[in-house]
């Protein structure tokens, strides 16, 4: 995995983070000769670049392909109505055209 140059490190704010020894000594073997700053940096800017866009605080029924019944594991927050979904109720999963499974309540279609 090529180092992800973003910025000169004379331009990067210096930030301490406490980790493990075991995971720091892990992480240095991972990064060879790159360095295990690095190593971090082009994990936490992958993480940061996969993750999914915040989901707008109300999606409209059209912005929804599918929905299938499902059951909360944890609380959830309707994407249409903003009503709260609590643990363990039966709820649905919305696919949005983007890909995304959001929770609707029951009753919310």
């Amino acid at each position: 995995m090529p180092t992800l140059t973003r910025v000169s490190t004379t331009d990067m704010e210096v930030t301490s983070i406490r980790l493990e020894r075991s995971l720091k000594e892990k992480l240095k073997t991972l990064a060879g000769d790159r360095g295990y700053q690095a190593l971090i940096r082009d994990i936490l800017w992958q993480y940061v670049e996969q993750s999914p866009p915040e989901a707008p605080t109300q999606l409209q029924p059209d912005d929804l392909c599918a929905s299938f019944g499902a059951v909360a594991e944890h609380d959830q927050v309707c994407a249409l109505t903003g009503q709260p979904i609590p643990r363990h109720a039966p709820m649905r999963l919305g696919l949005t055209a983007q890909g995304r499974l959001v929770p609707l309540s029951g009753d919310s279609l």
